[in-house]
Order: structure tokens, then sequence, then C-alpha cells
């Protein structure tokens, strides 16, 4: 544990507040790829079975169990509670691109070939790309209210901050987890653009134009 991985799970754990906070305050999940979050739940899922047989600090299993409430009722919103108000046609990015190139990606670089390293290394993968069909959503949608845009921006923020965390642990331990950093990488430059448009708009008070879309507000 280091500050910088303290603050990118701080700032993940934030993002998903703010959406719960969003989608709870308005009624509606409008603007939300719920194919993204079905695809971050998959992800904590896979990553977390070992919850109820390793522990390692009352930290790690709080975070963990939090990641995984927040993320399922995230997803109950949006295929029950408010589903009336999820945008499911504007909402057509093909899973299937990801998920099998993240089962395959797992099987042909892992650092053990058994059941709980393989689903872990899957969920690795599969969340550098998660966030793809959100990506999508408001690119053709042109729908990226205020907080929808402030939850990009954490959950990025999270990855970068985690990716200062593994040069710090290199740096300070001479530790390195390749198929990680890479991961990681490929997930934050993913948010590249959308970062240069959040910091635009926050530094200058320009409006957020969304790419094939229209313009909102941030």
């Amino acid at each position: 544990m280091n500050l910088f991985r303290l603050c990118g799970d701080l700032s993940h754990l934030f993002a998903m507040l703010i959406l719960l906070a969003k989608i709870w305050k308005s009624r509606s999940v409008s603007g939300i790829s719920g194919k993204s979050q079905m695809l971050f739940f998959l992800v904590f899922v896979t990553r977390y079975l070992d919850l109820f047989t390793v522990f390692i600090s009352p930290y790690n299993t709080f975070m963990k169990c939090l990641y995984l409430l927040c993320s399922f009722v995230t997803c109950f919103f949006i295929y029950s509670k408010f589903r009336s108000t999820y945008n499911e046609e504007g909402d057509k990015f093909r899973i299937e691109f990801i998920l099998v190139p993240a089962v395959g990606m797992a099987f042909l670089v892992h650092h053990d070939f058994n059941i709980t390293e393989l689903l872990w290394t899957f969920s690795i993968y599969l969340e550098s790309v998660a966030i793809m069909p959100q990506l999508q959503m408001i690119a053709e949608t042109g729908e990226a209210e205020s907080i929808t845009s402030h939850y990009l921006f954490f959950q990025g923020a999270y990855r970068a901050l985690y990716i200062i965390n593994w040069y710090w642990r290199f740096t300070h331990e001479n530790f390195v987890d390749k198929i990680a950093v890479v991961a990681g990488c490929v997930q934050t430059v993913l948010y590249m653009d959308f970062f240069y448009l959040y910091i635009t708009k926050v530094l200058y008070g320009k409006r957020l134009t969304i790419p094939g879309g229209g313009s909102q507000g941030v």
C-alpha cells in the first residue's frame, strides 16, 4: 500500500458513488451504459473469488465488498428499478468483441494455469476495455450529463493513479506485474481523449463536444 494506490482506490470508489448518487437523485439511468456496468460487475466477481478464502487485510476485504456491492446495485438500478429510463437502443456495443479476446488472452498470457489465476487475469484484461460501451454510447447519442462526465473522469483517474503506483512499487520494491501494467496502460489510453475534453471544460469553461454526437455541459 502507498499513497498513489490509496488515492486510486478512493477515486475508483468515488466514481461508483457519483454514478449511484446520480441515478438515485434523478431516478433515471439515462446516458449510462448497462453493458459497461455489467462488464465491470463481471470484472469484480471474477477478480474477487478469493474474498472468503484469502485474507490480506481488513481494508482489502472491505474495499472488495464495497466494490461488489456498488457494482451490483448499479446494475440492479439499470436493469430493474429504473429500466424504463434505460436507453437500450443507444447501448448497442457488441460486447462479445471484447469478452472473447479477454478470455483468449487470459489463456494465452497468464502467471499460472489454474482457475483462480485465469479468472483474475481475465478480469484484468476485461477491465481495460469494459468502458468501451459507455464511450461508444456517448459518442453516438451525445448524452454526456454532468455527473456521467465526472464518473468517467474519476474512473480514468483511478487507473492513471494505479500506473503511478506500479512505478512506485517498481522503484521502491523492485516489483512489477507486466500483465496488470500493460492492461492498465491500455485502459488509460482509452480515456485520454475524454480527459482532454473534460479538463478543457473545467479549466476554460468550454462546452464538452462529444465526437459524433451533440455537446453537453460538464
